[in-house]
């Protein structure tokens, strides 16, 4: 492996050496001694350990203390309703008043020039803002008021337009570049006699790409050297800090922003949802009040229109009785912080210096080809922390250049227990300006189906989105390392592997070790298998090799049903038949799991509901909260074997080390509670199956559990897929399945995955994987013998027997696939090589569903049943290679 990555030529910079030595030395870690840092992670974060957590932009972590702290507090103290008078609530209230003063004092302020107003988070200081400011609507003596702000800019900034525009006051977008321009040029003409409020809002630090911009920007717009737009009148400015004071100290002595929203839970995790508005003083006079609720009132009347507000501005809008013991854990979180770390500055240091290691690192990745492995989209070179915070933005590419879905990233990195977010970040300007989609591009994204927040990482061959990696203060350079390792082992592992930083005890110090002190370079090399993450350690029961049961549903065979035709059978569309040369398409396996994520139930001959194979996933497990388990959280479900009796009409439940159970088929209508579920944001009607199988599930699992099973009155209908238009008359019903009625896989598709998984790798090391194995894993209903690989997504329709079905389109994998269902081991391999050789999208199977149904006699399907499939109308059947790319 050595000898390889020598070769190549690649090696990745020393941590220290990651730096420009003329740059000022920044600190890694806090200056308690040797070892500290991995102290406080271990102290203060045990929950991490095996957790590789880089979403703090998102949300950072509570530390253990600051929680403990909180709690004895609440335990030790009783807090009243603030706006009562007793002694209770007056201890309240003096507390919060208390944090009031922590906050500014925090931000180098004071209560005579800014006030805290409380509220839900910076989303809603934003709205209150737009809600409250002065605006001077447009009309014939006046050119209005004018609302700008950077594109650069969260959702909950652009939001704000939408107030502007219902009272006619102009909304103006600021590319980052034409402010940059502006401030090169100067100040223009204005009139300073001009008293027309506007607002200018931007980001201390961007969410999407980290960058900080300047500061200064705030006294320059109010002053007017910086003009957002060329109107003359009175700047305001809003900065929007939620995102910088996360791991940055903000001087509002020396910026002095009209109105600064900020999210508590950003800067110490807990608690959520609660923010603020800092005010500036000279500005809160000017802000008005419409609605007025409990506690902003000095007096007012019922009868008639009299409303005397307060006089304070905090307590005129903070509707309501804050939430004041949340307030009171702020006090907690600010001492814990400057406890643990020092306080912001150390902070800032710290996660730069982080940041920058990775961005260097990151950046000099290449294939053998010379292909970068990411592309990085950034404002600076991470050159500063006074113009780059600690967030990487970027997408991974492959070999040729072309950009890998941050889906498909996603996914693989939570095989490693690696915690990112993926997609625009609710910041669209700042992704469409970095990733390069126009407005129209946008558009058409849209009307293919993608809204924000979703998995739809790629269209037409142009990413969506991208990944976004963030720093916290109790990150470490073994988390930075960790992070490194999942994107060489994924990315170029098939070349031998580059090198990669090693931890050394000497980088835990206060400071990080000088390049005088360690070699520029680091030559070891990190090899495939030593960056397997942990395996999930399995502490209860398995069971034997065998996870699924073959039985033969019933002893004898009723007739089969006959389908009603709404269109044209395959026979009768011969043109587009597929006729496999080495003989017919048959059933070859057929498998149900009436238990949602358990073990496959292996039966030869099964009756056909409205909703699939009958009770096929109709019961699932749920935990105390009665969130639905999957092996994702909980893997060791596969090893839950149920087995069905229809003639008992019972579910046997059974599990290594546990006695079986038996569970009724269908519920007593009389004794029967029904309560509220979700599945894949579904709402489902479904009743629990009681006390004795919730405790046997408990005793296996060892936390609490239930078993609960779909209502059979209740009807959960299949969403409609673009490009998949349901037939006239049908309408297809679900169980509790994710997506679909019926999941078919090839075997010849699961042949050439097991040939490439079986190929040894240059140390000979492979895992080896069974066919049977590989199969189980992707949990299908249907398994036929078809000819070639891939070829099932060519299809359209197919007829099993006298049963007719849509293809409604392949199944995009999950990490599932990795969970080895014989033994609940997790192996990312299967997933990796997946990816690697589909190239887009982890597909594999397809989905089916009823075209039409007739239930008034028996239907079956059986193992044998001859397929018939119809091609697409625009695939030559004839011409398929024998390894298909979807």
């Amino acid at each position: 492996m050595a000898s390889a990555a020598a070769e190549s030529g690649q090696e990745l910079p020393a941590f220290a050496g990651s730096r420009d030595p003329s740059a000022p030395r920044l600190a890694y870690g806090y200056g308690y001694g040797p070892g500290s840092l991995r102290e406080l992670r271990a102290r203060e974060f045990g929950r991490l350990a095996g957790t590789v957590y880089l979403d703090h932009a998102g949300a950072t972590l509570f530390s253990q203390s600051q929680l403990e702290s909180f709690t004895n507090d609440l335990m030790e103290n009783t807090y009243g309703n603030p706006h009562s008078q007793n002694i209770s609530s007056k201890l309240t209230y003096d507390t919060v008043e208390q944090v009031r003063y922590r906050i500014l004092a925090h931000f180098h302020t004071t209560p005579e020039d800014y006030t805290v107003i409380f509220t839900s988070g910076s989303t809603a200081a934003l709205k209150l803002v737009a809600e409250a400011f002065p605006w001077v609507s447009q009309g014939p003596e006046s050119s209005g008021s004018q609302f700008c702000y950077l594109t650069d800019s969260h959702t909950s900034v652009v939001g704000m337009r939408n107030v502007t525009m219902a009272i006619n006051v102009t909304s103006t977008p600021v590319r980052p570049e034409d402010l940059w321009s502006a401030e090169e040029r100067g100040a223009s003409v204005s009139d300073p006699d001009c008293q027309l409020p506007h607002l200018f809002c931007y980001p201390a630090q961007s969410n999407f790409s980290g960058v900080r911009y300047p500061l200064s920007w705030i006294e320059e717009v109010k002053s007017g050297r910086l003009h957002p737009v060329s109107t003359p009148g009175k700047w305001f400015v809003l900065l929007d800090a939620a995102s910088y004071v996360s791991t940055s100290p903000l001087d509002l002595s020396a910026h002095q922003a009209d109105f600064v929203p900020i999210s508590f839970y950003k800067i110490f995790g807990f608690p959520t949802g609660l923010g603020a508005l800092l005010v500036h003083n000279r500005a809160a006079p000017l802000l008005r009040k419409t609605y007025f609720g409990g506690g902003t009132a000095s007096a007012y009347l019922a009868g008639e229109d009299f409303y005397i507000p307060r006089p304070s501005v905090a307590q005129r809008f903070e509707d309501g009785t804050i939430s004041f013991l949340d307030v009171i854990a702020l006090k907690h979180g600010f001492d814990t912080l400057e406890r643990l770390t020092g306080g912001m500055e150390n902070i800032k240091q710290h996660t730069f210096t982080l940041a920058q290691y990775t961005y260097v690192a990151l950046s000099s990745l290449r294939y053998p080809n010379g292909a970068a492995v990411v592309r990085i989209y950034s404002d600076s070179e991470f050159s500063s922390p006074e113009v780059q915070g600690p967030i990487i933005n970027f997408n991974v590419l492959d070999d040729k250049g072309n950009i890998i879905g941050y889906s498909q990233v996603d996914k693989m990195a939570s095989l490693y227990n690696i915690h990112l977010r993926t997609g625009c970040f609710c910041n669209t300007g700042a992704c469409q300006r970095h990733l390069g989609m126009s407005n129209e591009m946008v558009r058409k994204n849209f009307q293919a189906g993608h809204v924000c927040g979703d998995n739809m990482d790629l269209i037409d061959g142009q990413p969506t989105g991208s990944v976004r990696i963030s720093f916290g203060y109790m990150s470490t350079l073994d988390d930075v390392q960790a992070f490194l390792r999942f994107i060489i082992d994924t990315r170029l592992h098939s070349s031998g592997g580059w090198p990669v930083p090693q931890a050394r005890a000497d980088t835990e110090e206060a400071g990080a070790p000088s390049a005088e002190s360690q070699p520029d370079v680091i030559p070891a090399v990190v090899g495939r298998h030593s960056l397997l993450p942990q395996e999930d350690a399995l502490t209860g029961s398995g069971v034997s090799n065998n996870s699924s049961t073959t039985v033969n549903a019933l002893p004898v065979a009723p007739p089969v049903c006959d389908v009603a035709r709404t269109q044209q059978t395959p026979s009768e569309k011969a043109a587009g038949v597929l006729e496999g040369a080495l003989g017919p398409l048959v059933v070859t396996n057929l498998y149900l799991y009436p238990i949602k994520s358990c073990a496959a139930f292996e039966v030869t001959r099964w009756p056909v509901g409205n909703q699939g194979l009958l009770y096929d996933r109709s019961w699932m497990v749920v935990n105390h909260n009665g969130v639905c388990l999957s092996q994702k959280q909980e893997p060791r479900l596969c090893l839950i074997q149920p087995f069905i009796d229809l003639q008992q009409r019972i579910m046997v439940i059974k599990a290594k080390g546990m006695e079986p159970i038996e569970v009724p088929l269908e519920e007593n209508s009389e004794r029967t509670q029904i309560h509220q579920s979700r599945v894949c944001a579904d709402r489902v009607n479904t009743y629990d199956c009681g006390e004795k199988i919730s405790s046997w599930l408990s005793t296996f699992f060892g936390r609490p559990c239930h078993l609960i099973k779909q209502s059979s009155n209740f009807q959960r209908n299949a969403k409609k897929k673009h490009g998949n238009d349901q037939l006239p008359g049908t309408m297809a019903t679900l169980s509790l399945v994710n997506e679909a009625q019926y999941l078919l896989i090839n075997t010849s598709s699961i042949l050439e995955l097991h040939q490439q998984l079986n190929t040894s790798d240059e140390n000979g090391k492979q895992e080896l994987f069974s066919v049977k194995d590989l199969s189980l894993r992707f949990r299908a209903n249907i398994i036929i013998n078809g000819e070639r690989a891939f070829e099932e997504e060519k299809w359209d329709e197919i007829s099993i027997g006298s049963l007719h079905f849509q293809v409604l389109g392949p199944c995009h994998r999950c990490q599932m696939i990795c969970i080895d269902q014989q033994t609940g081991q997790r192996n990312q391999h299967v997933f990796q090589k997946l990816s690697e050789s589909r190239e887009t999208k982890v597909n594999f199977g397809m989905y089916l569903m009823h075209t039409s149904l007739d239930l008034s006699s028996p239907c079956f399907l059986s193992v044998g049943s001859q397929v018939l499939p119809v091609l697409k109308e625009n695939v030559e059947g004839h011409d398929l290679p024998a390894s298909e790319k979807h």
